[in-house]
């Protein structure tokens, strides 16, 4: 990879923060632990990351994953397009409906199989890149239209051709005494009789 890809990782176990910083490392990722939901709030307004792998239970005994949604959903409000993927030793079907329902773009089980980890991985992240770039496209074709737009309505407002338009000047500066003008300038009198009466 050129561009550096950063990854938050929040998890309360040392040893699943140094597995996954090992398995991402290797890939070229750029990676950031935090061990509480706290601290990975810290990091996340500080830096802007690529994506975020997040464990659902940071307190000993809990396995309710309450403490893994209330964190995603901040740092959703943080970051609305950060794509998340969630983390549990306590996997369930209700669990899994819960996380995709706040907002995760996948779930894994602990523990992980490291293939399948990684093509979350780069999946979610191109993705993100796609829509970024797809926005950034929308906004520049916007700002070039807006840029347009008073040249067109001032196009559409006249009647005469560029032609014609050339025409009426040559006829005023070759004989500027005229007092007469070819029918269809803009400046003829006659033209300007026709579009007063209408």
């Amino acid at each position: 990879m050129t561009d550096t890809t950063r990854i938050l990782i929040a998890d309360d176990q040392p040893d699943v923060i140094d597995a996954l910083r090992l398995l991402l490392v290797d890939e070229g990722y750029d990676v950031t632990p935090a061990t509480s939901p706290s601290e990975a709030l810290g990091k996340l307004e500080a830096v802007d990351f690529d994506l975020a792998i997040l464990d659902l239970n940071y307190t000993r005994d809990t396995t309710s994953g309450q403490e893994g949604y209330d964190l995603m959903e901040r740092l959703r409000a943080l970051d609305p397009t950060l794509p998340v993927l969630v983390m549990t030793a306590w996997s369930s079907v209700a669990g899994a409906v819960e996380a995709m329902r706040r907002g995760a773009r996948d779930y894994i089980e602990k523990p992980w199989d490291d293939e399948k980890l990684l093509v979350g991985v780069r999946t979610q992240i191109e993705l993100r890149r796609a829509v970024q770039t797809h926005a950034c496209s929308a906004a520049r074709r916007r700002r070039s239209s807006a840029t347009r737009r008073p040249f067109v309505k001032s196009a559409r407002r006249s009647n005469a051709s560029p032609r014609r338009t050339r025409a009426c000047s040559s006829w005023a500066n070759t004989a500027p005494a005229r007092k007469s003008w070819p029918r269809g300038c803009m400046r003829s009198p006659i033209a300007a009789r026709s579009r007063s009466s209408r």
